[in-house]
């Protein structure tokens, strides 16, 4: 790319857009719709008991604390929870005396987090079920309202169009974290040589989109790119199962042919085990500052 060129954000956004490897695109080549990807309650029941485990909590806490860091204090502002799900978010933010609006399109999770509110934070949070992407901002009266406006993991911040509207909702602060890099599968690797698919070489991301534009258009913010991994054990069934939709996300050969392949190879490799999936790769955080564009 010509010098000239790399402060052009019309290049970025398209090249953002039409990337076969930004999150949204690969959830459609998979053949997920963002937007109904929890329509089924075991599969939002299973996301909400990750979200409140230790785990999830710990993880919680330590995206809160990494904010609060920065000179963010939850107490008293108001918060837009972009993609709150069942509220993972949303009730810590609450409990730390933020005023919550958790903006979650689907209904599952929703009624999820309805159940998860404590009685004494229902005042604290305004559930609204809608789209992020259906939001007119101007006629919700949006414009700036949210001291904080946090989006995590939220498939609805794709493109750069989209990260402008979270932005215009935001009086002080928006988060946003995304993928930063090659998602990581121990499986798919395993199963690379066996179907004579090379190793992936690096490729962009939604964070390198979205840390590039903030750039150009001279917005102050600050990053931070983690490697971090889920591990779950499985039968051998329910893996060979699960082998479409992790080659359809990775890219990797769906042929009926590579599919009895990559079979043959597990049945005979993990016969009477348990198999560990370990699932992963690098995730970005960004913090931009819209009110005081200093150091916290």
């Amino acid at each position: 790319m010509a010098t000239h060129l790399l402060s052009d954000p019309e290049i970025w956004k398209n090249a953002w857009k039409h990337d076969p490897e930004a999150g949204v695109n690969r959830m459609h080549r998979a053949g997920m719709n963002p937007l109904h990807s929890f329509d089924s309650y075991k599969t939002a029941k299973s996301f909400h008991d990750q979200a409140f485990s230790e785990e999830g909590r710990n993880r919680a806490a330590r995206i809160m604390g990494w904010i609060q860091s920065q000179g963010v204090h939850f107490d008293q502002i108001s918060v837009l929870d972009i993609g709150a799900a069942s509220g993972g978010f949303s009730i810590p933010f609450a409990q730390q005396g933020a005023r919550v609006t958790a903006l979650e399109p689907s209904k599952t999770l929703t009624e999820l987090m309805k159940n998860s509110v404590p009685p004494y934070l229902k005042g604290s949070i305004d559930i609204v079920q809608v789209p992020f992407e259906n939001v007119n901002v101007d006629e919700k009266g949006w414009k700036e309202k949210f001291d904080l406006v946090f989006a995590s993991m939220c498939p609805a911040i794709f493109g750069w169009e989209m990260v402008e509207k979270a932005l215009s909702c935001a009086s002080q602060f928006c988060y946003i974290s995304t993928i930063a890099g090659p998602k990581e599968h121990n499986l798919i690797q395993e199963l690379r040589p066996v179907l004579g698919v090379e190793e992936e070489q690096a490729q962009t991301s939604d964070m390198f989109y979205i840390m590039q534009l903030l750039n150009i258009y001279g917005y102050s913010f600050q990053t931070l790119i983690t490697r971090e991994t889920q591990v779950a054990v499985m039968s051998l069934d329910d893996a060979v199962k699960n082998t479409l939709g992790w080659f359809e996300f990775c890219g990797m050969p769906t042929d009926k042919e590579s599919l009895l392949k990559a079979e043959e190879y597990l049945r005979k490799t993990y016969a009477g085990k348990k198999i560990e999936v370990r699932q992963g790769g690098r995730f970005g955080k960004v913090l931009i500052r819209l009110k005081d564009q200093s150091m916290g």
